[in-house]
């Protein structure tokens, strides 16, 4: 399982302690892994990162950083910075499990807020990275745990292909981060990572899946989200493997793929829609969606569509939108009506519908 939360954080900051500690009597003093601070500089950003992430949690910042950091006191060693990471460590991993569903925080990349197993994410990222930065200037040779990488490339780094055939996760992420090589694959230079698309559609909101959470979803677990009596419908589980079958084959696409449909009442999913892929040469792409049964006949379905069709047609690279149903599905036809989708030719004894650019 590759979701992310409060004990991904510990473990990964549980790794950072041991790893260090096997060289808190060396010299800190030099630059840590070619960065512009020493490796004691380094550690207490690894510090300041998850306080940090955990202030924005607790702040609901949404428009900037929570105006504060953290600085050691004048005269830390190495064992009090380690310490200073354990107990930090701690502050963002209990606020990421007390954070309620559906709470978002200001972070720039890429659509300017993240939840919280997205701050977890990029929280366990930092200590990982930021320890084989210090860690090589200190001559340690150390690996943290491979599901733990594959889990921060699942969340965080949707847009590039998994670790390939015979590479590890651990060495992925090093060149998804610019600082190592992977055969096969041009270095990264600048990089950025993935926080979750989320689109507002009155009493729902449309919640982009992450790989992982999809993985999940596909082998009958929840995804992370919790779940209306019912659901997630069986549409839901086929949609998720499909996204965890396009990232396995480096084909997928953030934003261009499944979403959760949550209420924003109580915060339970009540169903899925999305995409089956990135638009194709024409600037086509094809929309899918259900709900659970006791979700249905509120409304939900067609105002998520409503919102993920404009929401699709603005961008650049769209022109028109298809979705097909059974025949014998009339409400699904119904919510496609009501929201100025038309009837095209029948495809593959389904009934097709479009809607495109004014």
């Amino acid at each position: 399982m590759l979701l992310m939360g409060g004990d991904r954080i510990d473990e990964a900051v549980a790794y950072a302690a041991k790893t260090l500690r096997t060289a808190k009597d060396r010299d800190w003093s030099g630059s840590a892994g070619g960065l512009d601070w020493d490796c004691l500089a380094t550690a207490e950003h690894i510090a300041g990162c998850l306080v940090g992430y955990a202030g924005q949690l607790t702040g609901r910042s949404a428009s900037g950083y929570v105006p504060f950091d953290i600085a050691f006191d004048e005269g830390t060693d190495p064992d009090g910075a380690i310490r200073v990471i354990e107990a930090s460590g701690g502050i963002l991993s209990s606020v990421v499990r007390t954070t309620a569903p559906g709470v978002r925080a200001y972070h720039p990349y890429p659509h300017g807020s993240a939840d919280a197993a997205g701050f977890a994410a990029m929280g366990v990222a930092e200590v990982l990275l930021h320890t084989y930065d210090i860690a090589r200037t200190l001559g340690i040779d150390a690996e943290p745990p491979a599901e733990l990488c594959e889990a921060v490339l699942a969340h965080l780094f949707p847009h590039l292909p998994p670790a390939p055939a015979g590479q590890t996760h651990w060495a992925a992420l090093l060149w998804a981060t610019g600082r190592g090589t992977l055969p096969g694959r041009d270095p990264v230079g600048r990089w950025r990572w993935h926080n979750t698309l989320t689109i507002p559609a009155g009493p729902v909101t449309l919640t982009e899946v992450t790989p992982a959470a999809a993985a999940d979803l596909a082998s009958g677990g929840a995804g992370g989200f919790t779940w209306i009596e019912g659901g997630p419908f069986d549409g839901t589980r086929v949609a998720a493997e499909m996204v965890t079958k396009a990232y396995a084959s480096g084909v997928h696409r953030p934003a261009w793929g499944m979403y959760a449909l949550v209420r924003a009442e109580d915060g339970l999913a009540v169903g899925g829609m999305g995409f089956h892929g990135a638009p194709d040469e024409e600037g086509c792409v094809e929309v899918g969606y259900d709900l659970a049964i006791a979700a249905r006949g509120r409304g939900y379905a067609t105002e998520a569509l409503r919102s993920l069709s404009q929401w699709a047609l603005a961008r650049p690279e769209v022109t028109s939108l298809l979705a097909r149903t059974d025949p014998t599905n009339a409400p699904s036809q119904s919510v496609l009506t009501r929201n100025g989708w038309t009837r095209l030719p029948d495809r593959d004894s389904t009934h097709a519908y479009g809607l495109r650019r004014a």
